[in-house]
Protein backbone atom coordinates (compact mmCIF):
# COMPACT_ATOMS: atom_id res chain seq x y z
CA UNK A 1 0.00 0.00 0.00
CA UNK A 2 1.27 3.49 -0.87
CA UNK A 3 1.21 5.20 2.68
CA UNK A 4 1.87 8.97 1.02
CA UNK A 5 -1.28 8.39 -0.78
CA UNK A 6 -3.07 6.93 2.42
CA UNK A 7 -1.55 9.91 4.12
CA UNK A 8 -2.20 12.71 2.07
CA UNK A 9 -5.90 11.58 1.97
CA UNK A 10 -6.78 11.20 5.85
CA UNK A 11 -5.03 14.57 6.25
CA UNK A 12 -7.05 16.13 3.75
CA UNK A 13 -10.37 14.26 5.63
CA UNK A 14 -9.00 15.70 8.91
CA UNK A 15 -9.25 19.40 7.53
CA UNK A 16 -12.58 18.67 5.81
CA UNK A 17 -14.41 15.62 7.78
CA UNK A 18 -17.79 16.34 5.71
CA UNK A 19 -19.60 14.11 3.54
CA UNK A 20 -19.64 16.93 0.48
CA UNK A 21 -15.90 16.75 0.29
CA UNK A 22 -15.94 12.85 0.77
CA UNK A 23 -18.59 12.71 -2.08
CA UNK A 24 -16.12 14.36 -4.11
CA UNK A 25 -13.23 12.11 -3.26
CA UNK A 26 -15.15 8.81 -3.34
CA UNK A 27 -12.47 7.41 -5.76
CA UNK A 28 -9.87 8.11 -3.91
CA UNK A 29 -10.98 6.33 -0.69
CA UNK A 30 -12.06 3.30 -2.79
CA UNK A 31 -8.90 2.81 -4.36
CA UNK A 32 -7.02 3.32 -0.63
CA UNK A 33 -9.44 1.11 0.85
CA UNK A 34 -8.52 -1.61 -2.14
CA UNK A 35 -4.88 -1.38 -1.47
CA UNK A 36 -5.13 -1.56 2.78
CA UNK A 37 -7.76 -4.49 1.85
CA UNK A 38 -5.06 -5.88 -0.15
CA UNK A 39 -2.63 -5.53 2.75
CA UNK A 40 -4.68 -7.20 5.48
CA UNK A 41 -5.04 -10.17 3.76
CA UNK A 42 -1.26 -10.67 3.64
CA UNK A 43 -1.26 -9.60 7.21
CA UNK A 44 -3.17 -12.49 8.01
CA UNK A 45 -1.34 -15.01 6.00
CA UNK A 46 1.74 -14.15 7.65
CA UNK A 47 0.15 -14.33 11.09
CA UNK A 48 -1.31 -17.70 10.50
CA UNK A 49 2.05 -18.93 9.87
CA UNK A 50 2.91 -18.55 13.72
CA UNK A 51 -0.80 -18.18 14.98
CA UNK A 52 -3.15 -20.64 13.13
CA UNK A 53 -5.87 -19.43 14.78
CA UNK A 54 -6.39 -16.78 12.19
CA UNK A 55 -6.05 -18.80 9.32
CA UNK A 56 -10.03 -18.36 8.26
CA UNK A 57 -10.12 -14.62 8.88
CA UNK A 58 -10.80 -12.49 6.31
CA UNK A 59 -10.53 -8.64 5.66
CA UNK A 60 -13.80 -8.09 5.55
CA UNK A 61 -14.60 -8.84 9.01
CA UNK A 62 -11.13 -7.09 10.17
CA UNK A 63 -11.46 -3.81 8.97
CA UNK A 64 -13.02 -1.00 10.64
CA UNK A 65 -15.74 1.00 8.90
CA UNK A 66 -14.33 4.56 8.30
CA UNK A 67 -18.03 6.14 8.99
CA UNK A 68 -18.32 6.66 12.36
CA UNK A 69 -21.40 6.16 14.46
CA UNK A 70 -22.55 9.83 15.85
CA UNK A 71 -25.63 9.19 17.27
CA UNK A 72 -24.98 9.45 21.03
CA UNK A 73 -21.74 11.36 20.43
CA UNK A 74 -20.53 15.15 20.86
CA UNK A 75 -18.20 14.82 17.94
CA UNK A 76 -20.83 15.00 14.88
CA UNK A 77 -18.11 14.31 12.34
CA UNK A 78 -19.00 11.52 10.11
CA UNK A 79 -15.90 10.01 9.29
CA UNK A 80 -12.99 8.53 11.60
CA UNK A 81 -9.81 10.04 10.21
CA UNK A 82 -7.32 6.55 10.82
CA UNK A 83 -8.02 2.93 9.29
CA UNK A 84 -7.95 0.21 11.33
CA UNK A 85 -8.00 -3.56 11.47
CA UNK A 86 -8.57 -5.96 14.42
CA UNK A 87 -7.26 -9.69 13.24
CA UNK A 88 -8.79 -12.02 15.67
CA UNK A 89 -10.27 -15.65 15.40
CA UNK A 90 -14.11 -15.69 14.17
CA UNK A 91 -13.38 -11.59 13.14
CA UNK A 92 -12.56 -8.50 15.30
CA UNK A 93 -16.16 -8.95 17.45
CA UNK A 94 -15.38 -12.33 18.50
CA UNK A 95 -13.85 -11.32 21.73
CA UNK A 96 -10.78 -13.28 20.93
CA UNK A 97 -7.74 -11.46 21.96
CA UNK A 98 -6.46 -10.61 18.69
CA UNK A 99 -3.91 -7.93 16.20
CA UNK A 100 -4.36 -4.48 15.75
CA UNK A 101 -3.37 -1.98 13.16
CA UNK A 102 -4.07 1.32 13.33
CA UNK A 103 -3.24 3.62 10.76
CA UNK A 104 -3.11 7.46 10.84
CA UNK A 105 -0.71 10.28 10.10
CA UNK A 106 1.47 12.48 12.25
CA UNK A 107 3.38 9.70 14.05
CA UNK A 108 0.09 8.05 14.92
CA UNK A 109 0.31 4.71 13.58
CA UNK A 110 0.30 1.83 15.61
CA UNK A 111 0.69 -1.79 15.71
CA UNK A 112 -0.28 -4.27 18.51
CA UNK A 113 -2.83 -6.20 20.19
CA UNK A 114 -4.48 -8.34 22.96
CA UNK A 115 -8.00 -7.98 24.75
CA UNK A 116 -9.78 -4.59 24.74
CA UNK A 117 -12.56 -4.45 27.19
CA UNK A 118 -13.51 -7.55 27.57
CA UNK A 119 -16.90 -8.62 28.43
CA UNK A 120 -17.36 -9.22 32.25
CA UNK A 121 -17.63 -13.07 32.28
CA UNK A 122 -14.73 -13.40 30.02
CA UNK A 123 -12.34 -10.45 32.38
CA UNK A 124 -13.14 -12.52 35.36
CA UNK A 125 -11.87 -15.85 33.13
CA UNK A 126 -8.51 -13.84 32.37
CA UNK A 127 -8.03 -12.17 35.58
CA UNK A 128 -8.33 -15.37 37.38
CA UNK A 129 -5.99 -17.20 35.00
CA UNK A 130 -3.32 -14.64 35.75
CA UNK A 131 -3.72 -15.22 39.64
CA UNK A 132 -3.19 -19.31 38.86
CA UNK A 133 -0.34 -17.94 36.09
CA UNK A 134 1.19 -14.52 37.33
CA UNK A 135 4.56 -15.43 36.86
CA UNK A 136 4.14 -17.02 33.46
CA UNK A 137 2.17 -13.72 32.51
CA UNK A 138 4.94 -11.32 33.67
CA UNK A 139 7.35 -13.34 31.76
CA UNK A 140 5.74 -12.32 28.84
CA UNK A 141 4.72 -8.81 28.96
CA UNK A 142 8.19 -8.08 30.57
CA UNK A 143 10.12 -10.04 27.77
CA UNK A 144 12.62 -7.39 26.51
CA UNK A 145 11.82 -7.64 23.19
CA UNK A 146 8.37 -7.00 23.99
CA UNK A 147 8.85 -4.03 26.20
CA UNK A 148 11.55 -2.55 23.84
CA UNK A 149 8.28 -2.64 21.00
CA UNK A 150 5.66 -1.67 23.21
CA UNK A 151 6.68 -0.36 26.15
CA UNK A 152 4.51 -2.06 29.27
CA UNK A 153 0.68 -3.01 28.66
CA UNK A 154 -1.66 0.14 28.35
CA UNK A 155 -2.81 1.34 31.41
CA UNK A 156 -6.23 3.30 30.35
CA UNK A 157 -9.38 2.39 32.02
CA UNK A 158 -8.77 0.83 35.02
CA UNK A 159 -10.19 -0.12 38.55
CA UNK A 160 -9.10 2.10 41.70
CA UNK A 161 -8.61 -0.65 44.03
CA UNK A 162 -9.06 -4.49 44.13
CA UNK A 163 -11.04 -6.79 41.82
CA UNK A 164 -13.94 -8.09 43.37
CA UNK A 165 -12.29 -11.53 44.86
CA UNK A 166 -8.49 -10.18 44.95
CA UNK A 167 -6.80 -9.32 48.54
CA UNK A 168 -5.66 -5.73 47.96
CA UNK A 169 -2.21 -6.97 49.03
CA UNK A 170 -1.97 -9.60 45.88
CA UNK A 171 1.29 -9.69 44.33
CA UNK A 172 -0.27 -8.66 40.91
CA UNK A 173 -2.39 -6.31 42.16
CA UNK A 174 -1.30 -3.63 39.68
CA UNK A 175 -1.85 -6.39 36.92
CA UNK A 176 -5.26 -7.35 37.96
CA UNK A 177 -7.02 -3.69 38.04
CA UNK A 178 -6.79 -3.41 34.44
CA UNK A 179 -10.07 -3.48 32.19
CA UNK A 180 -7.98 -4.64 29.05
CA UNK A 181 -4.81 -6.09 28.64
CA UNK A 182 -3.65 -4.76 25.94
CA UNK A 183 -0.28 -3.78 24.02
CA UNK A 184 0.10 -1.17 21.67
CA UNK A 185 3.48 0.05 19.47
CA UNK A 186 3.59 3.48 17.44
CA UNK A 187 5.68 3.23 13.92
CA UNK A 188 6.43 6.56 13.10
CA UNK A 189 5.39 8.35 9.06
CA UNK A 190 9.50 8.17 7.84
CA UNK A 191 9.15 4.02 8.93
CA UNK A 192 5.98 3.89 7.37
CA UNK A 193 7.20 5.35 4.11
CA UNK A 194 9.98 3.34 3.79
CA UNK A 195 9.69 0.16 5.44
CA UNK A 196 7.86 -3.05 3.75
CA UNK A 197 4.67 -2.69 6.37
CA UNK A 198 3.16 -5.76 5.73
CA UNK A 199 6.23 -7.19 6.81
CA UNK A 200 6.83 -5.40 10.12
CA UNK A 201 3.26 -5.61 11.47
CA UNK A 202 3.88 -9.48 11.15
CA UNK A 203 7.03 -9.16 12.72
CA UNK A 204 5.78 -6.83 15.26
CA UNK A 205 2.48 -9.11 15.38
CA UNK A 206 4.72 -12.14 16.58
CA UNK A 207 5.90 -10.67 20.22
CA UNK A 208 1.94 -10.22 20.51
CA UNK A 209 1.22 -13.56 19.90
CA UNK A 210 2.72 -15.15 23.45
CA UNK A 211 0.26 -12.52 25.36
CA UNK A 212 -3.07 -13.69 23.01
CA UNK A 213 -2.32 -17.06 23.36
CA UNK A 214 -2.33 -16.68 27.22
CA UNK A 215 -5.67 -14.46 27.06
CA UNK A 216 -7.74 -16.90 24.44
CA UNK A 217 -6.56 -19.83 26.96
CA UNK A 218 -8.19 -18.15 29.85
CA UNK A 219 -11.97 -18.11 27.47
CA UNK A 220 -11.53 -21.21 27.37
CA UNK A 221 -11.20 -22.11 31.12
Amino acid sequence: MDYQLVYSFLNELSANNTKEWFDLNRDRYQEIKKQFEKDVELIIEGIAEFDPDVTMCVPKKSIFRLHRDVRFSKNKQPYKTNMGAAIAKDGRKSGHAGYYLHIEPNGQTMVGGGMYCPESAILQKVRQEIDYCGDEFKKIVEDVNFTSTFGSLWRGDRLKTAPKGYPKDHENIEILKNKSFVAMGTISDKDALTTDMVKLVVERSKLIYPLNQFLNRAMLD
